[in-house]
C-alpha cells in the first residue's frame, strides 16, 4: 500500500453524530453572492473580505447590555480559525483536527468529525484558517494534506482529496463550484501553489504555481541559476473574489529562503533592488477563477530579505480618490482627484497601506502603518508606476550583520474589518520592529521583536481606522496588550476586537469611543464574527492557543493568559 492510500485508509473516519442538520437548505452560488444578512459564509463573510455584518440588533445605544449567551469548550491544541454560519448552525474547525456543527443558538453539538491522523501530533498544532461550505457541502483544509468534503448534515465524509507536500494552512473559498486554497510550501517550488477543486467531488481543476518555473515569464526575476528550492507561500487567508470582473485576488507571502544572502548564492544583489524581483512573492495577483490563469499581479516588497508576508485578505471596495498628502507618503499623481475606484486594499504583516485599482492593478496610493518610521521596509514607491524599492540599507548584506527593521507581525494574519458608512479600514497593530541578526560562522540567525525606537510603551497596541479615500488615520484603542483577534464591523455601528489580556470589546465605529467590554477565559484568537438564529443577533468569538503566542507576549511579560482555554463563546442581549 503506498504512503497516499495508507493515509487516505486512516483517515476515512466515521463522524460521531449526535443530531442531524434538520431542514437544510442547500448554500447556492447565488447565497454566496448575496447571503441572508444572519448568515455568515465564509471567513470575512462576503467575496469582498470586508466583515460587514448587515444585522444591527445590536447597536450603538444598547451593546451595553451586551450579555453571554453560552460558551463552549474545545480541547487543548492551536486554534487559528474563522467559524461559518448557515440559518442558525455554526461549523467550526476545533483543535485536534476536528470539525463540529454547533446549534448557534443553544451551542448544542448538532455532529462531530475527527480526523484520524498518523501523527496526532499534526492535528494539535493545525493552523486551519477557515472553513467553506457549497451546496451541502461542508470543505476543511485537513492538516495531514488532504482537503476533506463533509456532509453538511450529518459530518460524514463524501470526499477528500490529497494536496501534495506543505501544510494546509490557508483554507479555502468556494467561487462557482469550485473550492479554491492556498499551500504553505513543501522543499520544492512546485509545492508552493493555489488550486482549486470542484467543491461537489475534490477533483482538480486547476492549479497556479507562485513561483514561475525556469523560462517562464518572472522565473528571470529570481536570478540564476534558476534553484529549485525558489519559495514563495500562500499559508495565510484566502483570497477575494470580483464577481463583475471575474476576478480572484491572493496574496502571496514572503520569498524562501528568508533572506537575500540565503537565495542568491551569498549575493545581496543577485536580484533587484526594485520590483519585480523573487515574483510573485509579496505580490497581490489577479487570477481568472475559472482557469487559474493569471491576470496581473503587483509587488508591493521586491524581494524580502526579513520574512515579512504581504500575504492574507485584500478587501474590495469602491472609494472616491482623495489621498491627503498629511497622511499619505505615495499617490499617484496622474489620476484625477475626486474619481471613483473599486480597488484592492491590503495590509502587511510587515506595515503598510496599499490601495491598487482592481481592474489591472494600477497603483492609486500607499503610506507606510501603523506609523512612518526611517526602518520602515520599503524606501520608496514610484508614484506614477508604483514600483516598489526595498530598504537597502536595512538589507543584511553580509554575514553576522544586524539591522532593526519596522515593523514586524504589526498586523499578522488576523483579518481586518471596513464599514461603508465610515469608509473605513480597521487595522488592529502592535508597534513592533525587528532586531535581526544574518547567519554566520559565528552563530545562527537571530530575530528578536523589539518595540519602535522611541515609541510610547503605553501605545504598544492599538485599532487603527484607516480612511480608504484620504488615508487620514484615526489610532484608538491603544494600551499595552498584544491582539491576534479579528475585527468585525455591523449596521449597527460598531466595530468589535479582542485581545490577548481576555479583554472583548464594542467601540463606536466613526469616534474609536470604547462602548462594552467582556471579559472571557482566554485570549481572543482570529474568529470574531456576527450571525442570527432564530431572529436573534448574535457576537461570536473563539479563544485558545496560536502558535504566535509566545512572540506577541515577548514585550509584555505583565499580561499572563491562561493557555489551554480553548473555547466558543458568544454573546447577545438579553
Amino acid at each position: 500500500m503506498t504512503r497516499t492510500a495508507l493515509l487516505a485508509a486512516l483517515s476515512l473516519a466515521p463522524a460521531l453524530s449526535f443530531a442531524q442538520v434538520k431542514n437544510f437548505v442547500p448554500v447556492t452560488q447565488e447565497m454566496l453572492l448575496h447571503p441572508s444578512p444572519g448568515d455568515w459564509l465564509m471567513y470575512s463573510r462576503t467575496y469582498d473580505a470586508q466583515r460587514y455584518s448587515p444585522l444591527k440588533q445590536i447597536n450603538r445605544a444598547n451593546v451595553g447590555q451586551l450579555r453571554m449567551a453560552w460558551s463552549r469548550g474545545f480541547g487543548p491544541g492551536t486554534t487559528e480559525t474563522i467559524p461559518i454560519v448557515h440559518n442558525g448552525v455554526i461549523y467550526v474547525v476545533a483543535p485536534g483536527a476536528i470539525v463540529e456543527a454547533l446549534d448557534g443558538a443553544t451551542g448544542d453539538l448538532l455532529w462531530q468529525y475527527k480526523r484520524k491522523l498518523p501523527n496526532k501530533g499534526v492535528g494539535s498544532s493545525a493552523r486551519t484558517k477557515d472553513l467553506s461550505i457549497y451546496q451541502d457541502v461542508v470543505i476543511y483544509a485537513a492538516p495531514d494534506g488532504y482537503l476533506v468534503g463533509l456532509d453538511a448534515r450529518t459530518g460524514e465524509t463524501r470526499w477528500q482529496t490529497p494536496t501534495g507536500d506543505g501544510a494546509n494552512t490557508s483554507g479555502t473559498i468556494v467561487v462557482d463550484g469550485k473550492a479554491i486554497s492556498g499551500k504553505a510550501c513543501g522543499k520544492t517550488r512546485d509545492t508552493c501553489f493555489i488550486a482549486a477543486y470542484d467543491a461537489l467531488t475534490g477533483k482538480e481543476v486547476w492549479k497556479f504555481y507562485n513561483v514561475p518555473a525556469p523560462g517562464e515569464p518572472g522565473s528571470e526575476t529570481w536570478g540564476t541559476p534558476f534553484l529549485d528550492t525558489n519559495l514563495a507561500s500562500t499559508w495565510g487567508l484566502p483570497g477575494t473574489f470580483d464577481p463583475v470582473r471575474n476576478q480572484l485576488y491572493w496574496g502571496i507571502a514572503n520569498p524562501m529562503p528568508n533572506t537575500r544572502l540565503q537565495r542568491h548564492g551569498g549575493n545581496p544583489d543577485g536580484t533587484s533592488r526594485t520590483s519585480p524581483a523573487d515574483l510573485y512573492s509579496n505580490s497581490t495577483i489577479s487570477l481568472n477563477p475559472d482557469t487559474g490563469k493569471l491576470n496581473w499581479y503587483y509587488q508591493h516588497l521586491p524581494a524580502d530579505d526579513w520574512d515579512q508576508d504581504y500575504t492574507h485578505e485584500r478587501t474590495l471596495v469602491r472609494v472616491a480618490y482623495n489621498p491627503n498628502p498629511k497622511y499619505v507618503k505615495w499617490f499617484n499623481p496622474d489620476v484625477k482627484r475626486g474619481s471613483m475606484h473599486d480597488v484592492a486594499v491590503m495590509v502587511g504583516e510587515g506595515g503598510g497601506v496599499f490601495v491598487l485599482d482592481r481592474d489591472k492593478g494600477q497603483f492609486l496610493w500607499a503610506t507606510p502603518f501603523p506609523y512612518d518610521d526611517p526602518n520602515f521596509l520599503i524606501s520608496n514607491i514610484d508614484p506614477k508606476t508604483g514600483q516598489t524599492t526595498i530598504n537597502w540599507n536595512l538589507v543584511n548584506k553580509k554575514p553576522g550583520e544586524r539591522h532593526t527593521i519596522c515593523f514586524y507581525n504589526t498586523r499578522s494574519f488576523w483579518p481586518t474589518a471596513y464599514h461603508p458608512g465610515a469608509n473605513s479600514l480597521y487595522v488592529p497593530y502592535i508597534d513592533n520592529c525587528l532586531d535581526m541578526t544574518s547567519k554566520s560562522d559565528a552563530g545562527p540567525e537571530k530575530r528578536v521583536p523589539v518595540p519602535q525606537p522611541g515609541s510610547d510603551p503605553n501605545k504598544f497596541t492599538g485599532i487603527g481606522k484607516i480612511n480608504l479615500s484620504t488615508g487620514e488615520i484615526l489610532h484608538f484603542n491603544e494600551g499595552r496588550s498584544p491582539s491576534n483577534g479579528a475585527m468585525l464591523t455591523t449596521a449597527g455601528d460598531l466595530v468589535f476586537h479582542g485581545d490577548m489580556n481576555r479583554r472583548f470589546r464594542a467601540f463606536d465605529v466613526y469616534t474609536g469611543k470604547q462602548l462594552w467590554e467582556g471579559i472571557v477565559g482566554g485570549h481572543v484568537s482570529v474568529s470574531t464574527i456576527s450571525y442570527a438564529a432564530n431572529g436573534k443577533q448574535y457576537i461570536a468569538i473563539m479563544t485558545g492557543d496560536g502558535m504566535l503566542d509566545g512572540s506577541l507576549l515577548a514585550e509584555t511579560p505583565e499580561i499572563k493568559p491562561p493557555r489551554g482555554s480553548n473555547a466558543i463563546y458568544v454573546f447577545a442581549l438579553p
